[in-house]
């Protein structure tokens, strides 16, 4: 049966900025507000837009985001006309298929898009967090009769040189792309999300391989060629929550943000549920030394220290004297004794020793990464 519409979610990218929080793991596999990983918020939103079937696209250190997604029963992607396909390079008689770009993954992808057969394909990033109805866009991608629609969301003119500024005319037709424009001309920033018609992007895709002409990434080759050949290219306007969290400072700060009941991404809203694959622990326990205030805590974590403003993340524990405050603690951490940690982030897996401090300020987030040991004389005791 033909499909509608296909989502690929790029989520192979490495997050170099992430430092130590990626060192070993993909940026998209990176935890979030306690008890997801960034990639939840992307595979969410297909399955609540309506979205069955899902390839996910990966490069950079899989293992984890594999395990993660696993079979795609997290998110109810599991069923006999739905699912999620892991899709990683591989070998071949005419050579290794290494992604070189945004868009030349979806070239190396080609025979499992085929193998579908959508009018659609939705692109979209693993590594930001946001709410957005897909299914709005592609009725917008309809009625405008366009070949490819990208979704923008006005930015201040003061950052719009950092972005990729769609500017259009009355009716919302991009006219111009420009790539990080030095004196941008509108303020509406591609988020990176596109709908493509996917019998104009094939052969677009197959015309550029063919003719040895560069067709590797969306933003810098493909979209430019859409808007030289005169296609109907538009802009989908968003104006919901949507985070980049591409450094250790836009991580730190949307977990922050997100401790407050109220956040902005409304994580509460019982009729757009962000899903994941969590595992399973027992419930939390405070200890009567405990002092916690404004705080997430989630299942299996252990506090007997003092923890404000902070997300504890699942089977953590925080010893007693410990402090911790402006922070976020990733999964199956210990904190031990009289350590003392705040703007900072902690990544998974990790053991803070007894007395150790990590401090950072707002400015600058202190962060320690995957698995690592600091300030532990015997890593077995």
């Amino acid at each position: 049966m033909k499909e509608e519409m296909l989502a690929l979610i790029l989520a192979g990218g490495q997050g170099t900025r992430l430092g130590a929080l990626t060192s070993s793991i993909a940026k998209p596999a990176v935890q979030f507000g306690g008890r997801y990983r960034i990639i939840d918020f992307a595979l969410s939103n297909c399955v609540n837009s309506g979205i069955k079937n899902v390839g996910v696209i990966t490069q950079y250190e899989p293992l984890k985001l594999n395990a993660h997604v696993g079979n795609g029963s997290a998110w109810g992607l599991d069923g006999i006309d739905s699912g999620v396909t892991i899709l990683q390079p591989y070998s071949a008689t005419e050579g290794n298929k290494w992604f070189e770009g945004t868009s030349h993954a979806i070239f190396q992808n080609m025979s499992y898009i085929d193998k579908l057969d959508p009018e659609y394909v939705l692109i979209l990033s693993g590594d930001h967090i946001y709410k957005m109805d897909y299914d709005d866009m592609l009725s917008v991608h309809k009625d405008s009769h366009a070949t490819l629609t990208v979704a923008v969301m006005d930015v201040p003119l003061d950052e719009a040189s950092r972005f990729g500024i769609m500017n259009t005319d009355t009716s919302n037709r991009i006219i111009e792309f420009e790539e990080k424009p030095e004196h941008p001309k509108s303020t509406k920033a591609s988020m990176g999300i596109y709908i493509f018609n996917w019998k104009e992007l094939r052969q677009i895709l197959a015309n550029g391989e063919k003719n040895q002409v560069d067709m590797s990434d969306f933003g810098k080759n493909v979209i430019p060629a859409y808007l030289d050949s005169g296609e109907p290219v538009y802009a989908y306007e968003f104006s919901g929550y949507w985070k980049d969290v591409g450094t250790i400072e836009s991580l730190h700060e949307a977990n922050m943000a997100y401790i407050s009941p109220d956040n902005e991404l409304d994580s509460r809203d019982r009729s757009w549920k962000i899903y994941s694959h969590n595992e399973f622990a027992p419930p939390n326990f405070i200890s009567e030394t405990a002092q916690v205030r404004d705080s997430l805590v989630v299942d299996g974590a252990i506090v007997a220290g003092s923890v404000k403003h902070s997300i504890i993340s699942t089977n953590v524990q925080v010893h007693e004297s410990a402090v911790i405050e402006d922070a976020f603690i990733m999964t199956n951490c210990v904190i031990e004794s009289g350590a003392v940690i705040k703007n900072a982030i902690i990544g998974e897996g990790t053991r803070i020793g007894a007395n150790v401090e990590i401090i950072g300020t707002e400015k600058e987030i202190a962060v320690v990464g995957y698995k690592e040991v600091v300030g532990v004389e015997n890593e077995d005791s």
